[in-house]
C-alpha cells in the first residue's frame, strides 16, 4: 500500500494531480482508518496507463469516460474498445504529422549546415 506522496514520487507527478484525478472520477483510492488516501499496485498500474493516455494527448474527458465505462463492467467492453481504437487512430495521425515535421526539420538543418560550412544559400 502506498500513500499519496509515495505514489506521486513513484510516478513523477504531484499529489495535486492525484487529487484532481480523484475529483474527476479517474481514480478511486481507498481510505484508511484516518481517512487518508491509500493506493495499491492496481491503482499504480491504472495511473501509469492514464499517464500514457495523457502523454498521447487524450483529453481528460475521454479518460474519465473510459474509467467510468470500466467501472460499469464487462458489458461496456465494446464501448471501451471503440474509445481506445479512436484514440489509437489519433496517435497514428500524430505520428505521421511528427514524422513529416521531423523530415522538414532534418532538411532545414542540413541546409543550415551546408550554408555554414560552404556558404551556400538556404531557403
Amino acid at each position: 500500500m502506498y500513500t499519496i506522496s509515495d505514489v506521486a514520487k513513484l510516478l513523477g507527478i504531484t499529489a495535486h494531480t492525484l487529487r484532481y484525478y480523484e475529483k474527476e472520477g479517474i481514480i478511486a483510492p481507498i481510505r484508511n482508518a484516518n481517512g487518508e488516501r491509500v493506493y495499491d499496485d492496481s491503482n499504480l498500474a491504472w495511473l501509469r496507463f492514464v499517464m500514457r493516455l495523457k502523454q498521447t494527448q487524450m483529453p481528460i474527458s475521454q479518460i474519465r469516460e473510459y474509467a467510468q465505462l470500466y467501472l460499469e463492467g464487462e458489458h461496456t467492453a465494446q464501448a471501451r474498445l471503440n474509445l481506445l481504437e479512436d484514440h489509437r487512430n489519433s496517435v497514428q495521425s500524430q505520428i505521421r504529422n511528427l514524422t513529416a515535421t521531423e523530415k522538414v526539420l532534418a532538411d532545414k538543418i542540413t541546409a543550415y549546415k551546408s550554408f555554414i560550412t560552404k556558404g551556400t544559400g538556404i531557403n
